[in-house]
Parts: structure tokens; sequence; C-alpha cells
């Protein structure tokens, strides 16, 4: 009984704090009118990955409070990835992201091996935007407009998943790609942290 309260608080937990998950970001750059120290390939990449996961869940059936945050979250970054190409001045691109995203979308699930394939490389996509995000921050020595909020939110979403894919489907590939990136997540907040704290210590 015990075990199974706390797996509906660890779901719904989640599913709550994914509905607001982008919100401290987008609010940032909409205050700032400025996309700075975001970086649009980590965001089209996380996007990417996200697609992949939400595809390959439905795909299998698995059980909708273990994977209802998706749709939540993807509709969450295509505003925000709207937002920053809108203050990034490439706003002619969306039109090709879009295409993209929807083919990829039904390509996916043509065989049952290209969805498989597609899981193990999300972990491998949604590595690299981390690392796209991380390569920004390193470059630019400025966390901008990037919300630590957001991040942190995104930390314990990955936690509480590793718990419910451990207490459900067990699936290996899913509880791998959530490790990965609750590791990298809070990689990302220690950086933003620290470039928060030089620019105050420069002002």
């Amino acid at each position: 009984m015990g075990s199974a309260l706390l797996l509906d608080f660890a779901n719904w937990s989640t599913i709550l704090a994914c509905s607001v998950l982008k919100v401290p970001q987008g609010a940032a750059v909409l205050a700032a009118k400025s996309a700075r120290g975001i970086s649009l390939e980590s965001l089209v990449l996380e996007l990417s990955g996200f697609l992949v996961c939400l595809r390959y869940m439905s795909y299998y059936d698995y059980p909708l409070p273990t994977y209802v945050e998706y749709p939540i979250i993807i509709i969450q970054d295509v505003i925000l990835l709207l937002f920053v190409l809108h203050y990034s001045g490439k706003m002619k691109h969306a039109l090709s992201y879009t295409v993209m995203f929807v083919a990829g979308w039904y390509l996916m699930t043509l065989q049952k091996w290209i969805i498989d394939l597609a899981m193990n490389m999300s972990t491998l996509v949604s590595t690299a935007s981390k690392y796209a995000q991380l390569k920004y921050l390193w470059q630019t020595r400025d966390s901008g407009q990037v919300s630590a909020l957001t991040w942190g939110i995104a930390v314990y979403t990955c936690a509480t998943r590793i718990f419910t894919t451990l207490m459900t489907t067990n699936d290996i590939a899913v509880l791998v790609r959530f490790i990965v990136m609750l590791a990298l997540n809070l990689w990302v907040i220690a950086t933003i942290l620290h470039y928060r704290k030089t620019a105050k210590k420069t002002d």
C-alpha cells in the first residue's frame, strides 16, 4: 500500500512539476525580450528527445501516468522555441523545424526496429542537447536568461522518473536515459549558478 501511494505521488508530482517546467524560462525570456544564454541547438535537440520518448511509450502502451507529462513539456518547448527564434531573429527557420519534427514523428513507427533504435538514440540526442547548452555557457561565460529553476525542476522530474520506471516497466533504455539526464541537468545547474555568481562579483 505504501509503495502504491509513493508511486502515485511520484507520478502526479512529476506531472504537476512538468506542467510549469518551462514557465520560469519562458517568463525570463519575455521579461528580458532576449534569448541571451539559451542555446537554440540545445532546445531543438531536447525537443527531439521528448518527441521520441512520447512516441516510444505510447507505441508500447505504457501506463499513461508514467509519460503523460511529455505532451505538456513538448507544448511548452515549442512555445519556448518560438520565443527563442523570435528574439534571435531566426523565425524563418520555424517552418523547417516543423517539417522535420512532423516527418520524424510518423517515420518512427513504420517499423518496430526504428522506434527501438530511436529510443536508444534519444539518450544520445538528449545528452547532446545538454552538452550544447553547457558548451554555450562555457563559451559565453554568461548564463544570461537561462533559468536555474527550470533546470532544477528537470532534476526533480528525472529523479522521480527513475523511481517510477523501476516500480513499473523497468525498461533499461528508459532508465538509462533518466539517469544520464539527471547527472547532466545537475551539471547545467552548477554551471548556471557558477556564472551567475561570477557576474555578480564582476558587478
